[in-house]
């Protein structure tokens, strides 16, 4: 029987993560927002010495500081970020879709939903001409490495997933977006799983994809039936 472990945000806790592993799960798959004082393939080497595997999206906060964020994106691990892409664990296809939606980059309640900067891209081309203050990463400024941009979504529509996590929620949660929900049904997907809000919840998308919120510094398996 497959057994996919969720982590919601970690916060700088990995105790629950690492004493997870020792139950010997397929993978642990972490929901963003971890808070790294040191690279995070050294926050989770008990998982890793564990032989079990870690798949990772990015939250909000990975971008607040120099130091987090570098401790994510060239860590050990760089190469097991799910955001953008689908792969397979354990015989299950999971998608992935990283940080949130910020009102200067794309946010679907404002401006009737249309982007400001589609693609980062987009917004390295403008950053190289306005000399924009602060640290750069990738050509654009550190804190929209976490943002979601129209062109992550769009590269994720016409693929196919059984679930789908995101650290933003769909509209299962008060705070939520239904364009989230609307991906998760073009995907066919089953099950969506978020962090984010620090909320432990089910609740069902208005396509009616089941939906799994994730407190924070908690570890929770699939849900029955999934």
């Amino acid at each position: 029987m497959t057994s996919i472990l969720f982590a919601g945000d970690p916060h700088g806790n990995f105790e629950p993560i690492n004493s997870a592993a020792a139950g010997k799960p397929d993978a642990i798959i972490l929901l963003g927002d971890y808070d790294l004082e040191l690279p995070l393939h050294e926050a989770v080497k008990p998982t890793i010495d564990a032989g079990v595997p870690i798949w990772w999206i990015h939250g909000n906060h990975d971008s607040d500081r120099e130091r987090w964020h570098d401790n994510l994106f060239n860590s050990g691990l760089r190469e097991f970020s799910l955001h953008g892409r689908v792969v397979e664990i354990a015989g299950i296809r999971i998608a992935g879709l990283g940080g949130i939606f910020r009102e200067e980059i794309w946010h679907p309640k404002l401006l009737h939903g249309q982007p400001v900067f589609r693609s980062p891209e987009e917004l390295a081309a403008l950053t190289s001409v306005t000399g924009a203050p602060g640290a750069v990463r990738e050509g654009i400024p550190i804190r929209h490495r976490t943002s979601i941009f129209w062109s992550d979504y769009e590269r994720l529509w016409d693929q196919s997933a059984d679930i789908l996590v995101l650290h933003d929620a769909p509209e299962s949660h008060r705070h939520g977006f239904p364009e989230l929900g609307d991906l998760a049904k073009a995907m066919g997907v089953r099950l969506i799983v978020h962090g984010h809000h620090h909320e432990a919840y089910t609740g069902r998308t208005a396509g009616n994809i089941e939906v799994m919120g994730v407190n924070r510094e908690t570890v929770v398996g699939l849900p029955g039936g999934c």
